[in-house]
């Protein structure tokens, strides 16, 4: 869950693996204590590559993958590959949106992360409850046995139509769709799928409230990429690991 080295065969850092703020020699290890091949891959790259392969990106040649859970991954193909960069390509949730916003967990301002990722979007509501804001979110999760806001708590939330966990997901929806219609506008991709915890959990129909956030934004809004969800669930990522070792 980082920026990762190819060649090197490291795991740069994990912004949400407390501690892991170095480059760690992570193939060499792994190779070494278990005797067999490794091979190193972004969790959310595998993924989109999984979808593009096998899943709702099959039928394009062009897609943006976005990953919408604890943060907001992304993954890029470009004319059937893979665009890895130089190890972190795809890194939407690091996109700035707001000049000055939002801080996100990993220090930058104003990022997609710092308003949609489900962990910044906690901080926000505990923010909230704490100035006296009214929320069935933390009551929910309790009656879950839950210690976070999961991905099926803020379901449960919008579906019992909280106010709080409305307008919180409005806000992600507003700001995913500004970055994905960013991305679009600079690579003039086909396809944009939606994966992730909080993705997944919310479906198509959100899926279709961010392709509505992105139009405005989009420089050909006449020519709209499919904004699709993941087809291959929480399997997409061990799925596109086997794929990353064949």
């Amino acid at each position: 869950p980082g920026p990762i080295d190819h060649d090197r065969g490291t795991l740069e850092r994990a912004a949400n693996l407390p501690g892991w703020d170095q480059p760690f020699p992570i193939v060499e290890v792994l190779t070494e204590r278990l005797g067999a091949p490794i091979h190193l891959g972004n969790d959310v790259g595998v993924a989109v590559d999984a979808e593009f392969r096998l899943g709702a990106g099959k039928p394009y040649r062009s897609l943006l993958g976005i990953w919408w859970g604890t943060g907001v991954g992304g993954g890029i193909i470009l004319d059937g590959e893979h665009w890895h960069g130089r190890g972190s390509a795809g890194e939407l949730g690091h996109m700035v949106v707001r000049l000055g916003g939002r801080k996100a967990l990993n220090g930058l301002d104003g990022t997609i992360e710092a308003y949609a990722g489900r962990a910044a979007m906690e901080a926000r509501a505990r923010r909230l409850v704490a100035k006296g804001g009214k929320t069935k979110l933390f009551e929910i999760m309790a009656r879950k046995g839950r210690t976070r806001l999961a991905s099926g708590v803020w379901a449960e939330a919008l579906e019992r139509r909280d106010r709080m966990a409305v307008k919180l997901i409005d806000e992600a929806v507003a700001v995913l769709g500004a970055g994905a219609a960013s991305v679009v506008n600079l690579l003039d991709l086909e396809a944009v799928v939606i994966g992730g915890g909080l993705g997944s959990r919310l479906g198509q129909p959100y899926a279709d409230r961010i392709a509505d956030a992105m139009r405005p934004h989009l420089l050909q809004p006449e020519r709209p990429p499919a904004v699709l969800v993941a087809s291959l669930g929480d399997l997409g990522g061990a799925i596109g690991a086997a794929l990353l070792a064949l």
